[in-house]
């Protein structure tokens, strides 16, 4: 969004039932709301139903909108909100098995378990995309912290600003998604040794 001004005059203008200022509002909110549903979104969910059925909530419900917060901020709340009502939704929690990985992920884990070394150049990839398999172990607060901290780098406290978590909560979060996660990674491992 350009100004705040603009996104203000957007909103009353919306409220007053013009559809112009309407389309123009989900026009300019777009790209942010891909953008978290692109690292937010459950794994059998379109991006542009998600992204509707945000929109859908944001108009529904901008007449409480109170402006002590920019926009995007506030939309981006009921963006992240909807995804994880969406991963509750759908309640996969699938076990985590070693023949549901790539070969190159299963190259990764027993690099991970052989050896203390970097991984090599080649391997990145294929480790984020364990993280990634991995994550889906996780419950939907979990998985967010995750991502919003060490994938989209953001601080905590840019973290409580989007979810209106407290710090400590989001620390705690964080510290109880990475056991879980190191724990989902060392059964995998030892099923693959056992």
């Amino acid at each position: 969004m350009a100004e705040d001004g603009v996104s203000r005059e957007l909103v009353a203008a919306t409220l007053r039932q013009d559809e112009a200022a309407a389309r123009e509002l989900v026009r300019s909110l777009y790209p942010l709301v891909a953008k978290l549903v692109r690292a937010h979104r459950p794994v059998r969910s379109a991006e542009e139903d998600l992204c509707q059925m945000i929109f859908i909530r944001v108009l529904q419900n901008l007449s409480q909108f109170s402006g002590k917060v920019p926009l995007e901020h506030w939309v981006s709340r009921i963006a992240i909100n909807t995804c994880i009502n969406q991963i509750q939704a759908e309640k996969a929690r699938p076990e985590l098995r070693e023949a549901d990985l790539s070969d190159e992920q299963t190259a990764v884990i027993r690099n991970l378990a052989a050896t203390t070394d970097d991984l090599a150049p080649d391997r990145s990839f294929a480790s984020r995309q364990l993280v990634e398999h991995l994550m889906k172990g996780l419950n939907p607060a979990e998985r967010l912290v995750i991502d919003l901290l060490y994938f989209q780098q953001r601080s905590v406290a840019e973290i409580r600003t989007v979810t209106g978590w407290s710090g400590a909560l989001v620390k705690v979060r964080a510290f109880r998604a990475r056991q879980k996660m190191k724990q989902l990674l060392s059964n995998m491992t030892a099923r693959e040794n056992a």
